[in-house]
């Protein structure tokens, strides 16, 4: 891949990263980043950020709901609580994440369903907590 794609593809990436999770908690991870991570930083930010959540097709919402399905039914709860979070930002309503989280339980199992919903309603107090 050209270097100058892979720019392109970093810098659209950065710029709907810093979108959906917020500029400050992105700030925070690139700057934390190591010799040993910061090729992972970089993967992650042009690989998942500027070419798959930069794609047309689905909303940011609609984005934001999948991932927050796929990380609750494969049990990555710290993943998870980020991405409640940045519900804030995509557009997902509580509502939203509830019906997720039916389908969740429904698809990958009541245990998972469960694991998610106490991990969004922690999420969710420690939002109201903020505001």
């Amino acid at each position: 891949m050209a270097d100058d794609l892979k720019d392109e593809r970093y810098e659209m990436g950065l710029a709907r990263r810093r979108e959906v999770l917020g500029a400050d908690y992105v700030d925070r991870s690139i700057g934390r980043a190591t010799p040993f991570d910061a090729d992972f930083q970089r993967f992650i930010t042009e690989g998942v950020w500027g070419s798959v959540w930069t794609r047309p097709g689905l909303t940011t919402r609609e984005r934001s709901m999948l991932v927050i399905a796929l990380l609750a039914g494969l049990g990555h709860h710290e993943e998870l609580a980020l991405h409640i979070r940045a519900t804030r930002n995509t557009g997902a309503t509580m509502d939203d994440i509830k019906e997720v989280m039916m389908m969740v339980a429904n698809y990958a199992g009541i245990p998972a369903g469960n694991s998610a919903i106490a991990v969004a309603r922690r999420v969710y107090a420690e939002m109201d907590e903020q505001e």
